[in-house]
């Protein structure tokens, strides 16, 4: 019986950055990996600073070639962390990956993720911008999660998502806890929907936190540099959305922006090109939710919100 294989795309979030190894980053897809069965091939073509153009032109040709099994797809938030932000983009380049993955037939891994601003503590006039752009691309996330048949988890909200400890010093990648819980919630997704027959992985970290210095002088050199390289040609544009927003907010029509935003994800939506024939039947899958779960047995997932997209015929 050959191995499975299953192929990881994405950004630094994938990649592993936040969980770090002797050789480099590991991250949630690797701790992953071991737990889906007896035998796996894994490969990660995750690249740090990667955006959802990036994951169709490089890694989905790369991922075809190795014709996975399961193939893993989070990517967005550096697609809002652009000045060239464009949700009809993204949700062109996410719909033509999703296609070319399924319908090749490996089964999809999709999230949508937390909004950055928030998880960076900016002030509420440039966090609300980016708000905007991050359930803008997790509502497009969800929409075509659900017409391609994706294994899809919540991970844009809830208190599991709060819990610092689950983050590293610069507050945008997981640290290991944040990777595993990833790599474990996933996993139940997957049991659940027949994908996955090893055992759960593990919850608990491996490596002891790092110190409060030692995070401090990572932040310091390495993550500074990564926020900055992510963020400088947003800047200028954020500073004026920012000063967009103040202005709405004085004449009491910020609700305006709100309604913009769900417009542009619509007509992105919209804009997408109806399945070839040989994938019509994904187009007829549903959203099947998994309840919420206060006390989950020892090495199952906690899951708040998650969910499965599985066939529907009733």
């Amino acid at each position: 019986m050959r191995a499975v294989r299953f192929v990881a795309l994405g950004d630094s979030l994938t990649e592993g950055v936040g969980d770090p190894v002797t050789e480099g980053w590991r991250g949630w897809a690797a701790l992953l990996a071991p737990s889906l069965a007896g035998a796996v091939e894994f490969t990660n073509l995750a690249v740090s600073g990667a955006q959802t153009r990036d994951v169709l032109e490089r890694q989905t040709p790369a991922a075809l070639e190795l014709r996975p099994d399961i193939a893993s797809v989070v990517i967005g938030v550096n697609d809002t962390l652009r000045h060239t932000f464009d949700i009809r983009a993204v949700a062109a380049h996410l719909d033509e990956a999703y296609a070319a993955l399924t319908r090749q037939g490996a089964t999809l891994l999709t999230a949508c993720l937390p909004d950055p601003g928030a998880m960076l503590g900016l002030p509420g006039a440039l966090a609300r911008p980016l708000a905007r752009r991050q359930r803008a691309v997790n509502t497009v996330v969800h929409a075509l999660s659900e017409r391609y048949g994706a294994v899809h988890l919540h991970a844009a909200g809830g208190a599991w998502i709060t819990d610092r400890a689950l983050w590293s010093a610069d507050r945008l990648h997981p640290g290991e806890r944040g990777h595993r819980q990833l790599a474990v919630r996933f996993h139940a997704l997957l049991a659940e929907a027949g994908r996955a027959g090893g055992q759960p992985p593990s919850s608990e970290p491996e490596f002891p936190v790092p110190t409060r210095a030692a995070s401090l002088l990572w932040l310091a050199t390495a993550g500074t540099g990564w926020v900055v390289r992510r963020c400088k040609d947003l800047l200028p544009q954020l500073l004026r959305l920012a000063a967009d927003e103040m202005r709405h907010r004085a004449k009491g029509t910020g609700a305006h922006l709100d309604l913009s935003a769900s417009a542009a994800v619509a007509a992105a939506l919209a804009a997408l090109p109806e399945p070839p024939v040989e994938d019509a039947g994904v187009t007829l899958r549903r959203t099947v939710p998994v309840p919420n779960r206060t006390a989950a047995p020892e090495g199952t997932a906690h899951r708040e919100g998650a969910e499965v997209v599985a066939n529907g015929v009733g």
